[in-house]
């Protein structure tokens, strides 16, 4: 099975007009793959600006999009690695997540980064089974 390139609109459109190169999701073999979200506005693809919850909120609204563009579902996802600037961050990180993944949660790397080349403070990728 060759790999397929989700496209997903607003996410990608942003993507693409701010010369990123790469896809939101990738099927293959059985898999999504999800690249890392920023705090991102599916619809328009700008960064959602806020405190950590703002933003972790508005990271997994966007990750559920794609999943569900690449025909999947956040109940699919098998591994999911957080990228944050704060460790501090931590306990409300979780608080939220576990609102999104309340029963069976998905493996996860909980890991701190220095920055990104935009202002905000988490970063999410996931892979979900295809359904």
């Amino acid at each position: 099975m060759p790999k397929e390139i989700v496209r997903v609109p607003g996410i990608s459109d942003a993507l693409e007009k701010a010369n990123v190169p790469l896809s939101s999701a990738v099927k293959a073999n059985g898999f999504v793959f999800c690249s890392g979200m920023p705090p991102m506005n599916p619809a328009t693809g700008e960064i959602v600006r806020g405190d950590i919850e703002t933003q972790t909120r508005a990271v997994l609204d966007c990750l559920k999009v794609v999943l569900e563009a690449s025909g999947s579902s956040l109940d699919q996802v098998v591994k999911v690695i957080v990228f944050i600037a704060n460790a501090a961050y931590f306990p409300t990180v979780n608080a939220i997540y576990k609102e999104y993944f309340p029963k069976d949660p998905p493996a996860r790397t909980f890991a701190t980064v220095g920055s990104w080349p935009w202002e905000f403070d988490i970063e999410i990728e996931c892979v979900a089974l295809a359904e």
